[in-house]
């Protein structure tokens, strides 16, 4: 990957002054655990162990420590017989998946020639099966708890997600699956009333109104535990018990990583885009204004969100 990929966030640094760092999940097929686990401490350096059943660990690595796993909730739910021919029968849909420690923007590029040696070695994404789904998580740290650097990224990626997933669309499977679920309407009407300059608070209860889901193209739970668990508790996450953390969890992008023009920048570039258009208050409200217009009030044909979007992006040179 060139030296200019993974472009640097408008806010690169956390309240510390420290560069702000981003978790990955990476799921896909093709290979198992242990054959992971073994290419991942040959190429990053480290020590591959087992850690439990058929759960892989591999630590010390140049990218610090990686969990490699079979995606399925029997992986710690069950035991003996019974899991075994959970994983067994999972392997034919079920991905496997690579979790890593958070990883500044050098070990981002460390982790993407790892993805294309993963390739290379037989790795097989979303595209390969209309059985898969598989996806590529990214959990990249907030600048602050302020709420600026909490409310304005939600809302930019609430007011651009339908025109995203239209511009970048995501693997037809994963779209019908319900695990990167659109942000409701209602949800968005609210966020888009309090605008870019909301109180924190107020937007946490305007989400857990209309969702507690996690299984959302950007999971907003990790963030609201961490900060407020007084008023979102870990175990009211609705998809998986919610692990709290100062990080998004941005869940819509693809894993396709058997195709040799996908990397993970094509990734990461979804999120620096909703980044960059949280960095310009200015034109989030214009978007609020506009979105309102567009969805809530009358038209003879219907509001034509998509075509505005596109037309507020291209003028204010995001396009």
């Amino acid at each position: 990957m060139t030296r200019e990929a993974i472009a640097p966030l408008p806010k690169p640094c956390n309240a510390e002054g420290k560069p702000r760092r981003t978790g990955v999940e990476i799921e896909f097929a093709g290979l198992t655990e242990a054959r992971i686990a073994q290419i991942a401490a040959r190429a990053l350096g480290g020590e591959a162990q087992r850690s439990d059943g058929q759960d892989w660990e591999v630590t010390g690595t140049k990218l610090g420590d990686l969990q490699v796993y079979l995606d399925i909730s029997l992986r710690k739910q069950a035991g003996g017989t019974l899991k075994e021919l959970g994983l067994r029968i999972g392997r034919e849909v079920i991905p496997v998946e690579i979790v890593t420690d958070p990883l500044d923007r050098e070990g981002l590029l460390q982790l993407s020639d790892f993805l294309d040696l993963l390739r290379s070695e037989g790795a097989e994404g979303t595209g390969r099966s209309l059985l898969y789904g598989f996806g590529l998580h990214l959990n990249p740290e907030i600048a602050s708890s302020n709420a600026e650097d909490i409310v304005r990224p939600l809302l930019a990626f609430a007011l651009i997600e339908e025109w995203m997933r239209e511009t970048w669309p995501i693997e037809a499977t994963r779209e019908v699956l319900p695990f990167t679920a659109p942000y409701p309407k209602k949800l968005i009407e609210d966020l888009a009333r309090l605008g870019p300059d909301a109180a924190l608070d107020a937007v946490i209860l305007a989400y857990r109104k209309h969702t507690l889901s996690r299984n959302h193209g950007l999971d907003m739970l990790p963030i609201f535990c961490e900060l407020r668990p007084d008023l979102i508790a870990p175990e009211e996450g609705k998809g998986g018990t919610v692990s709290p953390r100062p990080a998004f969890h941005f869940r819509l992008p693809d894993c396709r990583i058997d195709d040799e023009t996908w990397s993970l920048d094509n990734e990461w570039k979804r999120w620096w885009f909703v980044e960059t258009l949280a960095a310009d208050p200015e034109l989030l409200g214009l978007m609020c204004r506009e979105w309102l217009t567009a969805k809530t009030e009358f038209h003879l044909l219907g509001g034509k969100w998509l075509e505005t979007c596109e037309k507020i992006l291209r003028l204010a040179g995001h396009k």
